[in-house]
């Protein structure tokens, strides 16, 4: 099929140039019946369960021949194209192991085909890690007395009231104690044999951190900027952990960036589901008892609650010398406390320091921290120093493609975001003076706020120095106060090998929490909400990584390919190889993955929402997205991940011979397959023309991966993805 070229665009919004419009119409897809044909890949495509222009299949066939699928239970590749199993959960690490649900990957080199490879352990998936943990580690859990003796409470249980001596806080403390070391960090050292498969070297340099690091082995955490000022108070609004500016592990490890010095950046993501999140003015954390340890068939959070850690002390991005085997982690309060997904740095020499990052929660914000020092080597790490002082900025996006960056002060106006302007008309503010944060509806009630606080200031207590740690803690509702914009969970922010930024904004449907700017965050034919996700450059003013103003374009738009969209749904990591070519992986979530589609209409002949037809995308999957000449910002299918998982964090080694990527919670719906068990499907699909057909689509039901032996639990682990010739990938 004939491509029309996707340039760059802008989203339409309601101040959009008839130009503009004239440019997304272009990105639509054009009908044709002549084949794809691109010399400048150096792959063959993988076929997925939809028709795309990229696929080479004439659109008079395409009916045909995906009339029927068979999804599979692996991480499928194109032809000539292998994968190596480098770790999984429960493989040992050190004095530890190999936590679940790997995310973002690292490989810091350190001679010719070693290095030093840190990996990110973000979640436990609740029922599968309780049904697979015995089998898979070698030891029993009291999982059901528990979940007994919680099922009085609807499955709450506060632990960290019980008293020491409960037997039933013990059982809490140990399932609580393994979870936590499943998450957290890991070091391990790997090198690349001769026939090109990577193994593991087993070095000192191998290391865990945890969500307990500390508690019991002085491994602390540590701490920079204006919030450590807060954690070492004495007297605070609310709870204290009484261990100073002492942290106790990290969690919740989501995506991350390397840094030009090769040190790795950690980002804790979705830290609400151990610890509270609110905080009150002073930035001193809500108690532990206000999030219950939990526990039914499908979840185990709270599980800090049992150790009574301070809230406050998690949501950060944490920084670890891989090369350090005494280094256990510094979080970087400058950098805000949000659900960190991603960090994006630019490192230019005589420059300061500019990291960017992005809140995965709908409606959550984009941020950069710009050094108050200046880099004198790129490569030096000493500028881990820059970290200590600086400021931190939220990003204003106009839907005429130009924005703002706005800082996060003591001095800067309160301006909220208005109710009115974004999807689902819900914004978060902080509450006073109760503490913690208030959901806000109506603008007259966004208005009523501006007339009671003139600043940021205004909102939180303490000495200067303490009072923008407060600010720093509090950053999600102290950025919707000051008016920056709400986005669609941005879940990666990535520098380009030009220094250029690129953002993976993953759904625009709004939630319990917000949503994003229905101004900006449109669809190919400005569509809101639009839940297919979108992936965006973004360009500072004169390419100055301080510049206060900034330029953004669309490079492309998921759906399907007849709605405008490149063919994938919820973009998720990115990573650039040498050439300055994207490639992403999608995170769509487990429920929606191959979820039968009988029908586009609902029974009333209205038609059905995105998210209730998201089935037609099947597995989570891998895409290369040229950013540059005539394909620029068309999707091709390079693999799919195995059944109910993530694929996540993939990192190229500097020869570009190899793909590293974690394979994040395979099984999670339906745990172990057991006894190939599968199930047939209905989905209404539709070619290139939007002309809808039936498919007949199997589906595998659990998952046996990495083994595939039959009946074998399902693994998160992490893989080496290489040509078959020993070629650049």
């Amino acid at each position: 099929m004939v491509l029309k070229r996707r340039n760059f665009l802008k989203f339409m919004g309601a101040g959009a140039s008839a130009v503009a419009l004239s440019k997304l119409t272009s990105c639509s897809q054009e009908p044709s019946t002549s084949a794809l044909v691109d010399n400048s890949l150096k792959f063959p495509t993988v076929k997925g369960p939809m028709p795309l222009p990229t696929d080479g299949v004439e659109l008079v066939k395409q009916s045909q021949d995906y009339s029927t699928y068979e999804v599979i239970d692996d991480l499928l590749l194109p032809e000539g194209f292998t994968y190596d199993i480098i770790a999984a959960w429960g493989d040992k690490v050190g004095d530890s192991r190999f936590g679940y649900n790997n995310d973002y990957l690292s490989l810091v080199e350190t001679g010719e085909n070693e290095g030093l490879l840190t990996i990110n352990f973000e979640y436990i998936s609740g029922g599968t890690w309780m049904q697979t943990y015995s089998q898979v580690i070698g030891k029993e859990l009291p999982f059901d007395e528990v979940k007994s003796a919680a099922a009085a409470t609807k499955g709450a249980i506060n632990a960290f009231a019980l008293p020491e001596d409960d037997p039933l806080k013990a059982k809490i403390k140990e399932i609580s104690q393994e979870g936590l070391i499943d998450q957290g960090l890991g070091v391990i050292s790997i090198r690349k044999m001769a026939d090109g498969k990577w193994e593991r070297t087993n070095s000192p340099m191998d290391r865990r951190i945890t969500g307990i690091s500390g508690l019991t082995d002085n491994r602390y955490l540590k701490a920079t900027g204006p919030a450590a000022a807060v954690f070492r108070k004495q007297q605070v609004q609310g709870y204290t952990d009484k261990l100073g500016d002492r942290i106790i592990g990290s969690f919740q490890n989501c995506a991350g960036g390397t840094t030009p010095w090769g040190t790795v950046l950690s980002a804790e993501e979705n830290f609400q589901a151990q610890v509270p999140e609110p905080v009150y003015a002073d930035g001193s954390s809500f108690s532990p008892e206000n999030l219950p340890f939990f526990i039914n068939d499908f979840i185990v959070d709270g599980r800090a609650n049992v150790f009574g850690l301070a809230g406050n002390k998690y949501g950060w991005m944490v920084e670890v010398d891989p090369a350090n085997p005494n280094d256990y982690g510094t979080k970087h309060t400058l950098l805000g406390r949000f659900r960190h997904e991603a960090v994006g740095c630019r490192a230019v020499k005589g420059k300061p320091l500019a990291v960017y990052s992005g809140c995965d929660r709908r409606g959550g914000h984009v941020y950069k921290f710009v050094s108050k020092g200046v880099v004198s080597n790129p490569q030096d790490k000493a500028n881990s120093s820059l970290f200590a002082e600086g400021t931190l900025y939220a990003a204003l996006f106009t839907a005429d493609g130009k924005g703002t960056w706005i800082p996060l002060g003591p001095q800067t106006p309160v301006n909220p975001v208005l109710p009115s302007t974004v999807e689902g008309n819900l914004v978060t503010l902080p509450k006073r003076p109760e503490g913690g944060f208030v959901k806000v509806q109506t603008d007259q009630e966004a208005v009523s706020f501006k007339e009671k606080f003139a600043t940021l200031g205004d909102l939180y207590t303490g000495n200067p120095e303490e009072k923008q740690g407060a600010i720093l803690i509090d950053a999600h509702f102290a950025a919707n106060a000051a008016g920056a914009t709400c986005t669609p969970r941005p879940e990666d922010t990535d520098i380009a090998p030009d220094g250029e930024l690129y953002i993976a904004f993953t759904s625009g449907t709004p939630g319990g929490n917000g949503g994003p700017d229905k101004q900006v965050f449109q669809g190919p034919k400005g569509e809101t909400p639009w839940e297919h996700g979108w992936i965006v450059r973004l360009v500072e003013d004169n390419d100055d990584p301080t510049a206060m103003s900034f330029s953004w374009e669309a490079l492309a738009l998921g759906g399907e390919p007849a709605a405008g969209g490149a063919g994938f749904s919820n973009p998720d990591n990115l990573e650039f190889d040498q050439d300055g070519n994207i490639w992403m992986v999608t995170d769509m979530s487990t429920s929606k993955h191959n979820k039968a589609v009988p029908s586009r209409v609902d029974a009333e002949g209205k038609p059905l929402g995105q998210t209730d037809i998201q089935g037609i995308f099947g597995n989570n999957s891998l895409w290369f997205i040229p950013t540059s000449g005539a394909n620029a910002g068309n999707a091709y299918l390079f693999g799919i991940g195995p059944m109910e998982c993530e694929t996540t964090g993939p990192y190229f080694s500097s020869d570009q011979q190899t793909l590293f990527l974690a394979i994040q919670h395979p099984g999670e719906r339906h745990g172990t397959r057991k006894g190939n068990a599968m199930e047939t499907r209905k989905l209404a699909m539709t070619n290139n023309n939007g002309e809808e057909f039936m498919q007949t689509r199997t589906v595998p039901l659990g998952s046996n991966w990495p083994s595939k032996k039959p009946n074998e639990p399902p693994k998160p682990a992490v893989v080496a993805i290489r040509r078959q010739d020993a070629q650049r990938i």
